[in-house]
């Protein structure tokens, strides 16, 4: 059976991978070292709750084109918003009693756990289904920090890894490009000056420290979580079901699983 199926692609694939796991880690120009992993929750951590999302879009008398997070955050009034809010937790409140975990989400936990591999978390769910799966399923492993719905704005944009990125201290000289600067000080100050929203990428100056997911891996389940990862410059990892399996072929997919535990080889091996 084919356990995974590396996405080959001359524009996307950085020219470099992970060090195996296996072994020490040596610095090579070939190979680099593994700083963490970002997984998304529902349909990646849990299994597939989609029928959410219709019921969603129900409650809020919306049709399937419109994103959710866009048209609540979208509403005239804060009291529109919070109402349209409720609407949306209300429906995953109820879906989260019945949550299932992912086939290989304990071996793969328990294996980064040996291996001391950091994880984050970079979610579209508010924290109160967040914190029930992991309590319930994962009391022994710790993720941190944990990006749920309040922080914004939210996948594809790679601005909650970025952030998770500099939490754990990863950074590089920006070229230029914009990005979410280290110094969270002159962050804030830019965000006031800019009237922008917090977490927003920012013009940076050539030189400038800024956050660095390159030594990530993003695991997730939709468009929007491999999207976020390869704009945010991280390896991404598509768990694959009946429904997603068109983003197989897609250009921001660098490998492909069926189950989470069988990333314990690739990682061991080196092959991302």
């Amino acid at each position: 059976m084919r356990r995974f199926w590396p996405i080959m692609s001359a524009v996307t694939s950085a020219p470099w991978k992970f060090a195996p796991l296996k072994q020490p880690f040596v610095p090579s120009p070939n190979t680099r070292k593994l700083e963490g992993i970002v997984f998304d929750v529902d349909g990646t951590l849990c299994e597939p709750q989609t029928y959410m999302f219709a019921a969603m879009r129900s409650a809020l008398g919306i049709p399937k084109s419109v994103d959710i997070l866009d048209h609540v955050y979208s509403l005239p009034t804060p009291e529109d918003q919070h109402t349209a809010m409720e609407k949306i937790r209300t429906i995953e409140r109820e879906a989260m009693l019945t949550q299932v975990p992912q086939p290989g989400l304990a071996p793969l936990m328990s294996y980064l756990d040996s291996r001391s591999i950091r994880k984050g978390i970079c979610t579209r769910n508010f924290d109160l289904p967040v914190q029930n799966l992991l309590v319930k399923f994962l009391p022994s492993s710790v993720f941190g920090p944990i990006v749920t719905r309040d922080f914004r704005p939210p996948k594809p944009d790679p601005a909650g890894i970025l952030h998770i990125a500099r939490s754990w201290g990863l950074v590089r000289k920006s070229t230029g490009e914009p990005g979410i600067p280290v110094d969270e000080a002159e962050e804030k100050e830019k965000i006031a000056e800019k009237g922008q929203e917090e977490g927003e990428l920012l013009h940076t100056e050539r030189g400038e420290e800024v956050a660095d997911a390159s030594g990530l891996i993003m695991v997730g389940d939709s468009v929007d979580d491999i999207t976020a990862g390869r704009r945010a410059g991280a390896k991404t990892v598509l768990l694959v079901n009946d429904v997603n399996r068109h983003l197989v072929d897609h250009e921001h997919t660098d490998l492909v699983i069926e189950r989470l535990d069988e990333l314990i080889e690739v990682l061991e091996e080196g092959r991302l």
